[in-house]
């Protein structure tokens, strides 16, 4: 690790503890967290690849050189001498050429990697969605717990002005006007709960493994990244699996280019051959050695790999931009939400404000009631507002953590899934 970024990774893990204190109140305990990674179907399809991706390393290092043997029986006849049992057999096989043998192995070996490589962007990706459900889970909870608490700070206006009517104090279609309110915030609050529990249960649906707490967390207030943006930009960057997929995959194309051109050069044959004739009468041994002959065929093959290879690197540089571009955009959204939700915690005091001072003029008789319950809908609709940009700001802060595996990642890329044991190394 370079000077600069040993001084990122020490800006980081000093306030990677306070972090961890703060979400351990509303995020799932992380001892479930690899448990239910790994159970996602794309999570043990991508692990199946990298078993099989072992088992074409073992293949390609072992090769397909293997041993042929032929016997041909059969019966001589003469008219002179008569009838002579024979046979023949050859035994041989492709002997591959100084070079190829390496190739395999390094072309099997970046397979291998590539493969361990998409095991650990499907568990990334897993935990990108399951952050994406939990959040929605709070989100849409958030806003059902404030429509109720409005509509229950509406039954109880309602009731204290149903006695003032009673009473003789206040005029009957004002009550009207509060049940009509209190009616469409039932019809919100109806709907809201719905939301939440459409939420609830495609979270629970797609990650049983975790259980759902009986009552929604309290929410902390957001932060700001720790450390500033770019050192987040970098880690993204640094530890991103499309990039390492998209080089690895460009590394072994450039192999399996090699190879191509390696081939150019055909393999030779090389066997043993034993005669017995005229009934052993007469017996032979001798080397056999045979040589592909042809070039045109061989030549177009390494020069469509070479292409192939030229294009996978082009590849990969245009991931490494777009995943530049999509840290920056990351980055820029938790800062941005952050900003947002402390813009609306400012108009939600004012707002507050407003309402409490719109309700004392009317209890005082100067304002109309029509102006205090548009007083309420609004401060209804500044809390909803509130709320949703608080758990956009957290998920936007938590994505980049996601993202920079220093959440719900216990291993960094390339540690976390072993290689195969030392494949056999061939001729």
């Amino acid at each position: 690790m370079n000077p600069r970024r040993h001084r990122l990774a020490a800006t980081l893990l000093a306030w990677l503890p306070a972090i961890a204190a703060a979400q351990a109140t509303y995020l799932p305990p992380d001892e479930l967290i690899a448990n239910a990674l790994m159970a996602q179907p794309e999570v043990q399809a991508a692990s199946a690849r990298a078993v099989a991706a072992r088992a074409e390393a073992r293949a390609l290092a072992a090769g397909s050189y293997e041993y042929e043997a032929s016997v041909i029986p059969q019966r001589r006849t003469t008219d002179a001498s008569g009838d002579y049992s024979e046979w023949e057999a050859q035994v041989g096989r492709r002997i591959r050429l100084p070079g190829k043998a390496r190739l395999d192995r390094e072309i099997g070996l970046h397979g291998t990697t590539a493969a361990d490589l998409r095991l650990d962007d499907a568990e990334h990706q897993a935990a990108r969605r399951l952050l994406a459900l939990w959040m929605d889970w709070l989100r849409t909870a958030q806003v059902a717990g404030e429509t109720a608490q409005q509509q229950a700070l509406m039954t109880r206006e309602r009731d204290a002005l149903a006695r003032r009517v009673q009473l003789g104090d206040a005029a009957r279609r004002e009550l009207d006007l509060f049940e009509a309110e209190r009616a469409q915030l039932q019809a919100l609050a109806l709907a809201a709960q719905a939301a939440a529990e459409a939420a609830r249960q495609a979270l629970a649906g797609q990650f049983p493994q975790i259980p759902l707490p009986e009552r929604v967390p309290e929410l902390p207030d957001p932060a700001s990244l720790p450390g500033g943006a770019a050192p987040w930009r970098a880690l993204i960057v640094e530890r991103s699996h499309e990039i390492g997929i998209a080089v690895e995959d460009a590394t072994r194309q450039s192999l399996v280019a090699d190879r191509a051109r390696a081939d150019r050069r055909p393999d030779p044959s090389v066997g043993v051959r034993v005669m017995n004739d005229r009934g052993g009468a007469e017996r032979a041994i001798g080397l056999v050695l045979s040589v592909p002959i042809g070039y045109t065929h061989r030549s177009a093959l390494a020069a469509s790999e070479s292409a192939n290879a030229l294009a996978m690197a082009a590849e990969a540089d245009g991931m490494r931009r777009m995943i530049g571009q999509e840290a920056w955009a990351t980055v820029q959204a938790a800062e941005s939400r952050l900003a947002q939700w402390q813009a609306q915690r400012v108009a939600l005091a004012a707002q507050t404000t407003a309402t409490r001072r719109t309700r004392r003029a009317w209890e005082l008789g100067e304002t109309a009631l029509g102006e205090y319950l548009l007083a309420l809908r609004s401060e209804h609709q500044v809390r909803l507002a509130e709320a949703q940009a608080r758990v956009d700001a957290l998920e936007a802060g938590l994505l980049v953590r996601v993202d920079s595996h220093e959440l719900w990642h216990p291993e960094l890329p390339g540690e976390s899934h072993e290689h195969a044991a030392a494949m056999p190394r061939g001729e």
